[in-house]
Order: C-alpha cells, then sequence, then structure tokens
C-alpha cells in the first residue's frame, strides 16, 4: 500500500471491503479518495478510486431509474463477526451450521440440500458469532450473491468432504471457481495494493467427516495434491469431533475485544451484553456504539482492567483492551 495512509484511509478500507451495498461501496470510496496521501507514488490508486467512484455513481443513478437493485441478498450483521461457510456439494456445511447454532437448516445426504443462505448466531463465553450456510459452489455454478457474502464477512469456513473420493476434487473446484473472479480466499484478509477491487478474505480449511471409512487416507492424499496455507480444523460436524478447537478459532479469527459499560451511578458493569470491538479500537468508537451522539459529547472515561489501575482516567483515544470496564462521562 502507499505510505504515510491514514488511520481514516484503512478504516474506510476495511468498510468497503466489507460493503455489502453500492451505497456503502460509494461513501468508503469517498473517504479513502479524501484521505489518500497526494504524491506521485498514489497516482495510480487515485485514478483507480476515482473511476469506480464514477463507475458506482453511474449504477445507482441506473438502479433509480429503473427501480430494480442490482445487489443480491444481503444478511443483517450480527454478533462479534460473521463467518461464511462455503464448499462443494455435501461437504457438510448444514450440518455445521446446526452443530454450532440453533438454526435448523435441512439435512440430508443429498447434494444441494442448502438453496439459500442461512444464517444462524454461533455463542462463545459471553459472546456471540454469526455463522452463514451458503449454497454449494461447483465448477459449473456459483449463486451470484456469495461474492458478496464471502467478501462481507470476517471469515470463510471451507469444508472439505472427507467422506467421499470425490471430495478433494470438489473444494478444488471451489477454489479454483473464486480464483477466476475477484473475491478470493486467503490467510488474511486485505485488498490487493494493486487492484482495490481484489479482495481475499481470511480462511479456515475446515476438513469434515473424519469418523467415516477411508477418511484419514483421503486427508493424507489431499495434503500431497492441494499444499494450501490455510490454517486446518479437522472435524466430525455430526459426530462433535474437533468443534471446540474450531470454536475457538473462529472466535480468535473475528479479532475483536469485548468490553463492558457501566453507569457512572452503578457500583457494577453490566456483564451480561458486552460490547465487541475491533483490536485497536479506542474509547471514542465504543462511545459511538452506546450513542453516535456521546462522540461529541464524550468528556472523559474511567477503565478498570489490566492495562490501566482501576478507575484511571482517560481520553477517547485510549485504545481498549479485552474484559475492559468503561464508565463514560458526557456532557
Amino acid at each position: 500500500m502507499p505510505a504515510n495512509l491514514t488511520a481514516q484511509y484503512l478504516k474506510a478500507e476495511e468498510a468497503y471491503r466489507r460493503a455489502s451495498s453500492p451505497e456503502e461501496e460509494l461513501e468508503c470510496l469517498q473517504v479513502m479518495l479524501a484521505e489518500i496521501p497526494k504524491h506521485k507514488g498514489t497516482d495510480k490508486l487515485q485514478a483507480d478510486l476515482k473511476a469506480k467512484i464514477a463507475k458506482l455513481r453511474r449504477e445507482l443513478q441506473a438502479e433509480r431509474k429503473s427501480g430494480k437493485k442490482t445487489r443480491g441478498i444481503r444478511i443483517p450483521r450480527q454478533g462479534a463477526g460473521t463467518a461464511v461457510i462455503i464448499g462443494g456439494p455435501n461437504a457438510g456445511k448444514s450440518q455445521l451450521l446446526r452443530a454450532f447454532t440453533k438454526a435448523t437448516p435441512e439435512v440430508a445426504p443429498y447434494p444441494f440440500t442448502t438453496q439459500t443462505p442461512i444464517p444462524g448466531m454461533m455463542p462463545y463465553q459471553d459472546v456471540f458469532v454469526q455463522l452463514v450456510d451458503t449454497p454449494p459452489i461447483t465448477a459449473e455454478f456459483m449463486e451470484p450473491y456469495t461474492q458478496g457474502l464471502i467478501r462481507g464477512s470476517e471469515l470463510v469456513l471451507l469444508m472439505l468432504d472427507l467422506g467421499d473420493d470425490s471430495g478433494i476434487e470438489q473444494c478444488q473446484e471451489v477454489m479454483d471457481r473464486l480464483q477466476n473472479t475477484k473475491t478470493r480466499l486467503g490467510v488474511r484478509s486485505y485488498l490487493d495494493e494493486n487492484d482495490i477491487g481484489l479482495s481475499y478474505t481470511q480462511t479456515l480449511l475446515v476438513p469434515n467427516k473424519i469418523d467415516l471409512p477411508d477418511a484419514a487416507e483421503r486427508l493424507e492424499l489431499f495434503h500431497e495434491l492441494c499444499r494450501w496455507e490455510f490454517p486446518e480444523y479437522v472435524i466430525s460436524a455430526q459426530e462433535g469431533i474437533g468443534l471446540e478447537p474450531l470454536r475457538e478459532a473462529i472466535y480468535r479469527a473475528m479479532d475483536v475485544v469485548r468490553v463492558y459499560s457501566k453507569l457512572p451511578t452503578a457500583k457494577e458493569p453490566d456483564r451480561e451484553r458486552p460490547f465487541t470491538l475491533r483490536r485497536g479500537s479506542t474509547v471514542l468508537d465504543m462511545a459511538e456504539q452506546v450513542h453516535k451522539d456521546f462522540v461529541e459529547k464524550l468528556k472523559f472515561a474511567r477503565v478498570w482492567g489490566e492495562a490501566v489501575h482501576d478507575g484511571t482516567v482517560v481520553k477517547g483515544d485510549y485504545v481498549l483492551h479485552d474484559g475492559d470496564v468503561v464508565e463514560l462521562h458526557v456532557s
């Protein structure tokens, strides 16, 4: 990326990667263009930003005239973050969603049981992570909205079917299908520095059905044929094997901190519903989640946590830590 990018630019860039509507994309791109340092080293990126802004404006204008939406399915974001479950036919995506959440997708031993995305909430200690089951991806077909779901998520769970000899080939087809788009899987989430339209989403590989006959041999063959760098969590969604390490890995991938609010008049904080914020967030970011007016009205905050003495007075730029208790004082 160009040197000396501002915090506002990086925040807008991250929001752009996760945007689920043309309006959200346009807003983020405009912030990125306003914040990018203006020098020769960023000339190409500035031109790309201007071109994308112009294209989005044309799309929005055409959309308003026609009255038709150009984007597909949108799922409201909930919890500490979102993990999208993808894979080939009958890889066990719906079974995994059932194992982790209270969602009740149809589970059957035949392919294409899931025909629309199905969300569910996975508990982890005192927070929840949103999981989204998706229709299968094959060499011939992928639902158009799947790319948007992947781009908008913090994490992808790529499932490998160890219960069938065709599982390795089907998983490779998923990778190949996405490789031919600008929505791809990666060890971490980022936008390509030479093409801001090319997005990578952090991915965990989830070989499933390890309890079935010959599954271990298929996994060994997979390792010989596909030398991918994704962290791997071998499971049986049906038998519950390996689920707890995977649950923790999903939560850790959200890269959030839990912060507990305390009213100035209360003796104890509210520990039932912590705020979840991206790691590196500040007291001002938390204040904005409580109420947008708090950002302007914040005078100071008191913090109890591992990095400070109890009740330390801090300003809005204090970086929050996991488990912090925050007492906001506004004018």
